[in-house]
């Protein structure tokens, strides 16, 4: 049996034949979304209209800071592998997952179950 994945727009719900991940860098963060041609160029665009002010631009250090925030606490839930992969792999194997938002725990221990290497360090 044939399974196919439709691969959607994170932008716009887009399903083309186009679609795919797609990686870049901001600021020195990794980001990485879905999407079809037409909006990677437009993010392609953005990106170099933005590039010559990151150039000049300095890195400001939050001063005064006394206590953590969520995302300096939050363990990752995988490793090695992105959200899209999880989504993949969960249709590929018949489990409902949403498009978009968050995916639900028991996809990730399902997930991990099957790709032990996904397992984030404790």
């Amino acid at each position: 049996m044939a399974t196919k994945v439709i691969m959607v727009d994170d932008v716009d719900g887009y399903e083309g034949e186009d679609v795919a991940k797609r990686d870049f860098e901001v600021g020195g963060g990794q980001y990485t979304l879905d999407l079809g041609d037409a909006n990677f160029k437009k993010l392609q665009e953005v990106l170099e209209a933005l590039a010559p002010f990151l150039e000049k631009a300095a890195v400001v250090k939050q001063a005064g800071r006394s206590r953590k925030g969520p995302a300096d606490t939050v363990a990752p839930r995988l490793r090695g592998y992105s959200n899209s992969d999880v989504r993949e792999w969960a249709t590929s194997e018949g489990i409902e997952v949403s498009a978009r938002g968050k995916i639900a725990d028991d996809v990730y221990t399902k997930f991990i179950d099957a790709h032990p290497d996904a397992k984030p360090t404790d």
